[in-house]
């Protein structure tokens, strides 16, 4: 129980339910426990006892009434107690997929590099699940078990102690020790069983995120066939470790229950060695075989708690893992700033890897337009990177107007930053929806002000709903041009004095290309521009240009000068463009 303590504060918000619950648990498992014995020992023998003076109505009535009682409190009791949990558990599960959820929004995007996005959806549902279902079973199972045990054995205890004094408590009692041998052997079988199948889960999983993200590739190459098998080895695998749990769980009501009937067995050769009465056997046979069953299930709590252990190791990756970028403790306050930006003396390495930035330094006045150029890996895109803090410098340190950017909080150094990506993503929302996220607060006028700098509000128009038209996951309903312009849409309407273009027009054909050049060309005036450029077609526009290689800046300045002076920067150009000067 450790283990989860802390994580018990999930039922706070669900106390007053819970505790309604707990209640509700301890009267069905007084009921259950002590009712039934106690009915056989005092109310039976009122009816069938030979030679006693019959009963009147009244009092057979009354007799009679006593089992409807007993279930009706049983069965009412038991049935609050199962909805009231289950209430709870579902506002546990929310509460943890939120927790879950907003962790992976604050952490690194490092951290979601290494992992497979697969697996993190499936600890966020799956494992999110188990967790859930385990706390709740454990709040309400806690008390209900252990009462209804201490009830059945304590009626138990009571009537063999009044029969034939310790002596048949003690062999009424000898086998109860037993029982929890089975329970620690499946218990820990059980764990490494269930570390497997959350791990499979999370493969499994993964496979279908990775076949539906390249369902294109998938019926381009020919390949439904063979994804296919490739996801009936997953399931398979997975179908066999989940059979591995369930023959270690399933194996212990039946061990319980073999020992338990030992017990019975022992008992009925001594009751009827010192001639215990029927009524007295029958009520203490009952109360005995009222405490085996709480023990089961008591067994079977052990093993959910094991499941729910490997649950919440899975969990922990993610709700343990530290948020490395966040806001200082006492943040510089800035407005809009002018766009002024530097690198002092940067190293960057990814995890522990080689540096790939090697003690960069250079000055970008506000209103400079800058493009990066480079072999793949040079360093372009984290150099870029640097700046809106998607990861924080090894050494030295990032400025925009002589400020460290850590001094800043994120939300208003990324409010300076506009970000249009090579591969833009758009949510399954309206075209105006995913416009807004440039600017939440921006008025309709705007938006629509921001399509037509960016050429895009011809076509939105020609939708089937204008600006209403869901545009599908990803985007998927529109082209690679309609995509990128309303990118461009958005940095129009953010206004920042920052931008960065991640080679916004290298996948597209060269009617949208023309379309998205003129956008930006108006896009960028008066901003401190970064271009990750991998056409060289696309910086004819730059003021400056910086050539990466390795990790460091090897040359910079304009193209005439760089490919008179610059052998690696010549190389990369004339590859492009055979023949030119």
């Amino acid at each position: 129980m450790k283990r989860f303590r802390p994580y018990l504060k999930y039922l706070r918000a669900v106390r007053t339910p819970l505790s309604w619950a707990l209640v509700c648990g301890l009267i069905y498992g007084a009921a259950n426990g002590a009712g039934l014995p106690l009915m056989i020992k005092k109310v039976f023998p009122q009816v069938f006892a030979s030679g006693a003076a019959p009963l009147t109505a009244m009092q057979l009535f009354v007799v009679a009434l006593w089992l409807p009682a007993v279930f009706l409190v049983r069965g009412v009791a038991g049935y609050l107690n199962s909805y009231l949990i289950q209430l709870c558990g579902v506002r546990v599960l929310e509460a943890l997929r939120r927790e879950y959820f907003e962790k992976l929004q604050r952490l690194s995007l490092s951290f979601l590099q290494r992992q497979s996005t697969g697996d993190l959806i499936s600890r966020g549902l799956a494992d999110t699940n188990q967790l859930q279902f385990t706390l709740t079973t454990v709040a309400n199972e806690i008390l209900k078990q252990p009462t209804t045990l201490i009830g059945s054995l304590g009626v138990l205890v009571w009537l063999a102690f009044a029969e034939r004094g310790v002596a048949l408590v003690l062999v009424c009692l000898a086998i109860v020790p037993l029982c929890v041998l089975p329970i620690r052997y499946v218990g820990r079988k059980l764990v490494r069983r269930a570390e497997q199948v959350q791990s499979q889960l999370g493969s499994v999983t993964d496979r279908f995120s990775e076949n539906l993200s390249a369902a294109r590739e998938v019926r381009a190459f020919g390949l439904e066939e063979r994804e296919a098998q490739r996801f009936a080895v997953l399931s398979r695998r997975l179908i066999t470790f989940q059979m591995k749990v369930v023959k270690y769980a399933q194996a212990l009501t039946p061990a319980i229950e073999i020992i338990s009937a030992v017990g019975l067995s022992i008992t009925l050769v001594y009751a009827y060695r010192v001639r215990v009465p029927l009524e007295s056997f029958l009520a203490i046979i009952t109360a005995l075989y009222a405490s085996y069953e709480p023990i089961k299930k008591l067994g079977a709590l052990n093993n959910e708690l094991k499941r729910g252990q490997v649950a919440l190791d899975r969990l922990e990756v993610v709700l343990q893992e530290p948020v490395t970028i966040t806001d200082p403790a006492a943040p510089v306050a800035v407005g809009r700033l002018r766009g002024d930006l530097a690198f002092e003396g940067v190293t960057f390495a990814y995890n522990g890897d080689g540096p790939v930035l090697r003690d960069v330094t250079i000055a970008l006045p506000a209103g400079t337009v800058c493009a990066l150029v480079g072999p793949s890996g040079a360093g372009k895109s984290t150099f870029a990177n640097l700046v809106p803090r998607f990861y924080d410098a090894g050494r030295g340190r990032v400025t925009i107007d002589g400020i460290d950017v850590r001094a800043l909080r994120l939300a208003d150094l990324r409010r300076n930053i506009a970000l249009v990506s090579q591969e833009p993503v758009l949510f399954n929302d309206t075209v105006y929806n995913n416009l807004l996220l440039g600017k939440a607060d921006a008025t309709r006028d705007e938006v629509m002000a921001a399509a037509i700098d960016a050429h895009a509000d011809e076509f939105i128009r020609a939708l089937s709903q204008g600006y209403e038209t869901v545009v599908g996951e990803r985007g998927a309903l529109l082209s690679g041009g309609q995509k990128q312009r309303l990118a461009v849409a958005r940095a129009f309407l953010r206004n920042a004095p920052i931008l960065i273009l991640d080679e916004a027009t290298s996948a597209l054909d060269s009617q949208s290309e023309q379309m998205i050049q003129e956008a930006l060309r108006q896009l960028v005036i008066g901003k401190t521009v970064i271009i990750i450029a991998h056409r060289f077609s696309t910086i004819r526009d730059a003021s400056l240009i910086l050539v990466f290689d390795r990790g460091e800046i090897v040359a910079r300045g304009t193209h005439a000068s760089l490919y008179v002076d610059n052998a690696l920067y010549r190389s990369l150009y004339d590859r492009q463009h055979p023949g030119a000067a």
